[in-house]
């Protein structure tokens, strides 16, 4: 079994309908992807990706505002009624970057407070996203006491010494399809000294395809080539990486049903 940890089947151009969404998952599951967490980045669209995943119990949700999205607004009130779905296992995509948009420095960092103090009050881990600002993004995380519910730092590109200070906090590091890509061997010496304990693999579909797939629209089935190259390169069979990773996703989302 594998997951696909962090996903927006909503924006997956693929999928402009139900019937094609069908397929997507169909797909994904031929080779072994059994669940998936569908993440929300704009307030004002979880109710249309709602609509889009409600269908399938395999697919989690989130909920929360991205740090490139803030500019549209948090109301918080509205996110915590967002979280009596049960489908909804974690706050996020949420956290910094500087970046793409350090012009909103200030807004972003008063949106990911907001979202930790959230998460913290309805006991649900954090979905981060850090980009150039790995001393305020831990900062922030320890200020905001975020290591009562942990979290994961998705689609990691950061420090081993940035890891290391999240995993203190108790968050996991999640690896996407740019493990695979040329300029990437910094990163690759990271992920090989990742506790196998903390490690998560997902796709970020529809973006950041993994080689072979470069130039395609990424999707959940293209999970399966990131769980593969990260396993060779640690040293693991697939099987292996496969079983904990998953086992990992579970610990990490205690709200999320087999």
């Amino acid at each position: 079994m594998l997951i696909d940890s962090h996903c927006h089947l909503d924006r997956l151009k693929a999928a402009p309908d139900q019937s094609s969404l069908r397929q997507i998952i169909h797909e994904a599951k031929s080779r072994g992807v059994e669940y998936f967490l569908c993440v929300n980045v704009r307030q004002n669209g979880f109710q249309a990706m709602k609509e889009r995943v409600s269908e399938f119990e395999q697919i989690f949700m989130s909920a929360g505002v991205h740090p490139l999205d803030v500019q549209e607004g948090l109301d918080v009130n509205e996110l915590q009624d967002f979280i009596k779905d049960p489908k909804v296992i974690a706050i996020g995509e949420t956290g910094l970057d500087y970046f793409y948009a350090d012009e909103t420095r200030s807004i972003q960092q008063t949106c990911f407070e907001q979202q930790i103090a959230l998460a913290v009050d309805v006991n649900k881990p954090l979905i981060v996203h850090t980009r150039d600002a790995r001393e305020d993004t831990i900062n922030f995380l320890k200020q905001g006491h975020a290591d009562k519910v942990g979290g994961v730092l998705h689609c990691f590109t950061e420090s081993y010494e940035m890891a290391k200070s999240a995993m203190e906090l108790g968050f996991y590091i999640s690896v996407s399809g740019i493990i695979t890509f040329k300029n990437a061997a910094e990163l690759r010496t990271t992920i090989r000294k990742i506790p196998k304990e903390r490690l998560l693999v997902e796709t970020d579909s529809p973006y950041l395809a993994p080689v072979p797939h470069r130039g395609k629209e990424n999707q959940p089935a293209f999970v399966r080539d990131v769980a593969e190259f990260v396993a060779e390169l640690r040293g693991e069979t697939y099987e292996e990486l496969a079983a904990y990773t998953s086992e990992n996703f579970f610990h990490l989302f205690k709200d999320a049903k087999r």
